[in-house]
């Protein structure tokens, strides 16, 4: 799949279902780990993959290597060119999806348990026998780059991008993973191979399933989808990235009536005890929509904007607390303005009780929702063990959020929110603000 402008964050675990459910962690004969969670309510079964690495794994110098590659798995494999493959698929009922993003590589499959074997099959070709004809190459590679020059006209991609390139310094994820229409433009069958075994192994592999299969029959299925991949990778995973954010403003000129405005300081791990006290606090902050702070004083007080958002940003590879809005040029410098004084306020004066309350009302109670199909669970197990979380998480996670106190987000706003170290990226032509280093 092409994106516009990818990462792969894990926000969403944050949001997993408040009902206890049975994960069965398996290990397959041939040795590769999984987790399961049996529903035989419905005969089919969805299977995710995450290989580690994603984009970051492109090789120096060809940024858009994984995109690419990634995006030609559906087309064709073994004996089959695109069409034969795609009617293969349909035919069985099955569904295969790839994605690729900073912190992964995510296959999402779906199979019909009365031909569950055929299917997996498939799956499994197109992992290990992938063809890169040239006429879907260049196709794809058109795709490719068509997103590229979306990018380049669309303010909230540029402001996005040029937050990315100065909190993540040299890391791949300093910048877009599709890459550059010239650094596209060189790639070959033979990078496109190389991509292939920088991240398809079963060293970089996390596997979750749901559905009805069983957790023998799930043992074997692995096997048959994974076992012929590389035992390991040909380069090394990416070091976790160094934030480089400083506070201040940078402007990009953009013709336009109003302005966008991303913004980011430093966040928190999911490791850290503080995490969920940023959590509820994010949400009284910015994150809950209308009832957030930021939104009442910007949009419904003052009406400066449509919206303006706020969120804990984890991914594998590091992690910031950001936002982003849009607001009229001539207004935008006192919206920012506000998202500072907020900043403070919240440091200076804590929570009431009716918003912790209310909060931790809406953060429980709104668990259970996404967790609501076969496919979601499963990509959502992956994800987890992606980013080290244990199995047991969805289950702990509301008490965790329950346990939480007005103390415990003023200490974690003391700590980690500070006015100064906001950086904000505006794209337009805004008024009575100047940039800064």
């Amino acid at each position: 799949m092409i994106r516009a402008f990818a990462t792969l964050v894990f926000v969403a675990l944050a949001s997993l279902p408040a009902r206890a459910i049975e994960i069965q962690e398996i290990t397959s004969p041939g040795g590769i780990r999984a987790w399961l969670v049996e529903d035989h309510s419905i005969p089919f079964t969805a299977l995710s993959l995450m290989f580690r690495g994603g984009a970051s794994l492109d090789a120096p110098d060809k940024r858009g290597q994984m995109s690419l590659m990634t995006s030609l798995l559906e087309e064709g494999s073994g004996q089959m060119d695109s069409v034969q493959y795609a009617e293969a698929v349909e035919g069985l009922g099955a569904q295969n999806r790839f994605d690729v993003g900073d912190d992964a590589l995510s296959v999402s499959a779906r199979m019909l348990t009365e031909n569950r074997d055929q299917a997996a099959e498939l799956l499994r070709q197109a992992l290990t026998e992938p063809r890169f004809d040239p006429d879907a190459v260049e196709r794809v590679r058109a795709q490719l780059q068509a997103a590229i020059r979306s990018e380049a006209t669309d303010p909230n991609s540029i402001a996005s991008k040029e937050l990315a390139r100065q909190a993540w310094g040299d890391h791949p994820s300093a910048t877009s993973i599709n890459g550059t229409l010239e650094s596209v433009a060189a790639l070959t069958r033979d990078d496109l191979i190389d991509a292939t075994n920088r991240i398809l192994a079963r060293d970089r592999v996390v596997v979750a399933a749901a559905g009805d299969i069983s957790a023998e029959d799930l043992g074997k299925l692995i096997d048959t989808v994974l076992g012929r991949l590389p035992e390991k990778g040909s380069v090394p995973l990416p070091d976790r990235a160094e934030l480089q954010l400083t506070g201040g403003v940078t402007v990009i000129d953009w013709d336009s009536p109003q302005t966008v405005v991303s913004f980011a300081q430093p966040g928190l791990p999911m490791s850290d005890p503080d995490y969920f006290a940023a959590f509820v606090a994010d949400h009284i902050l910015g994150g809950g929509g209308f009832s957030s702070r930021l939104m009442d004083q910007i949009r419904e007080k003052r009406g400066l904007t449509y919206g303006v958002r706020t969120g804990l940003s984890n991914g594998v590879y590091g992690e910031t607390w950001q936002g982003g809005m849009a607001s009229a040029n001539d207004k935008v410098a006192e919206a920012v303005g506000l998202i500072r004084q907020e900043w403070d306020r919240f440091v200076e004066g804590g929570v009431t009780d009716k918003e912790l309350t209310d909060a931790k009302t809406y953060l429980t109670g709104e668990y259970a929702l996404r967790f609501d199909g076969n496919g979601k669970i499963a990509s959502i197990l992956s994800g987890m063990q992606l980013i080290g979380l244990p199995a047991d998480y969805v289950n702990t996670r509301n008490s965790k959020i329950e346990a939480v106190t007005a103390e415990d987000v003023q200490r974690v706003a003391t700590r980690v929110l500070h006015s100064d170290q906001i950086r904000f990226v505006l794209v337009g032509r805004p008024e009575g603000i100047d940039a800064t280093n």
